[in-house]
């Protein structure tokens, strides 16, 4: 069974955010940590033709290839508030928009700009080790003909769309920038289901101690993870709404025929967050289960000393009448008396625990 610590959640609870106060709309302030010493971009460009380009830099962007029908813009590492301002430069990407990637504690949002469509979205992990939700925001900018993502870590969250985008498997090489946009965001939604997966072991896995051993580590470990579906709800719930604006769009950079996939998406939301609330009441029933279980202990404990005492109450009655310090007491002189007295205090004995057993108390 997986040994499961005390969650300390450092990644679900908001961090303290360089000020902001007083500053005009669309300044650029990083508010996360930094997480990468260098912030590094992947420029993958491809066309219907077959033909794939990928080029890697440092702290620096790309130059693209010439016919290429989409460039997918890969930055991983938000630290660098120079080369943000310079990829919205070279994209003409709205201030607004850059200063929401920066600010790394957005909620899931859509929105439509001049130039291009915007998205945030929270990219989630289970740690089985540390028994915490880890959080990353992801912010995917689609434009004409290109597409940038921009994450805070160095891991790459989407190598199942490059190996898509290498093999030639699938839609993406075959269409525009807002699929290649969509395919993103289906991607980050799918490892929702592996965590919930993860989670759903986590419970099988809590119930069974509650069954076999609870104890006040299991009522912690319960409130723990109650805590965890929480912050994971406020994480996903926005979600729901931002993949429901994007699917309704009617913005020029999404051609009409995405709008099947992106519906596909909106009703994949919707089972995530059925799903977690559906582990919100399983986990109201595990405490639920856990009360009962340690009252129904209790009351064993109590029925077995009630036992105890109900024997020792004839015994102790014999006893004390024979310890008493009366100059006139036949039995005393009788040599078979001791030998009388344990034998009746016997048979008392084997009688009540024959009793006890005839109605099921022991």
């Amino acid at each position: 069974m997986m040994n499961l610590r005390k969650a300390k959640l450092p990644s679900v609870r908001l961090p303290l955010r360089p000020r902001k106060t007083g500053l005009p709309p669309g300044t650029l302030i990083f508010t996360g940590n930094k997480k990468v010493e260098e912030t590094y971009v992947t420029l993958v460009q491809f066309n219907p033709a077959g033909e794939i380009f990928e080029q890697h830099a440092k702290e620096k962007i790309p130059l693209p290839e010439e016919g290429a029908q989409v460039s997918w813009y890969d930055i991983r590492g938000l630290h660098n508030v120079d080369l943000i301002q310079e990829i919205g430069n070279r994209f003409e990407i709205h201030p607004l928009v850059l200063e929401d990637v920066l600010d790394t504690q957005q909620r899931p949002k859509f929105e439509e700009y001049e130039g291009g469509i915007f998205l945030t979205i929270q990219a989630l992990a289970f740690d089985r080790e540390a028994f915490e939700i880890k959080t990353e925001q992801v912010a995917i900018y689609a434009g004409r003909g290109f597409v940038v993502s921009f994450q805070e870590n160095e891991d790459d969250l989407f190598p199942a769309i490059r190996e898509r985008i290498q093999s030639g498997r699938g839609k993406i090489k075959k269409r525009g920038a807002d699929y290649l946009a969509y395919a993103l965001l289906d991607n980050i939604v799918d490892h929702y289901y592996v965590l919930l997966d993860q989670l759903e072991l986590v419970l099988s896995e809590l119930e069974e101690e509650v069954l076999s051993n609870p104890n006040s580590k299991t009522k912690q470990k319960i409130h723990d993870l109650k805590f965890q579906s929480i912050m994971l709800r406020k994480m996903v719930s926005p979600l729901r709404e931002a993949v429901s604006r994007f699917s309704k769009s009617e913005s020029p950079f999404i051609d009409e025929s995405t709008g099947i996939f992106l519906r596909d998406l909106y009703d994949h939301t919707i089972q995530v967050m059925d799903t977690i609330d559906t582990y919100r009441d399983v986990m109201s029933g595990l405490y639920d289960l856990y009360l009962s279980e340690i009252s129904f202990r209790m009351n064993n404990v109590m029925k077995l000393l009630t036992i105890i005492s109900t024997i020792f109450i004839p015994l102790t009655f014999l006893a004390g009448i024979y310890g008493m310090n009366f100059d006139y007491m036949p039995e005393l002189h009788w040599k078979y008396s001791y030998f009388v007295l344990w034998g009746a205090m016997v048979l008392i004995t084997a009688g009540l625990v024959y009793l006890f057993r005839r109605k099921d108390w022991l």
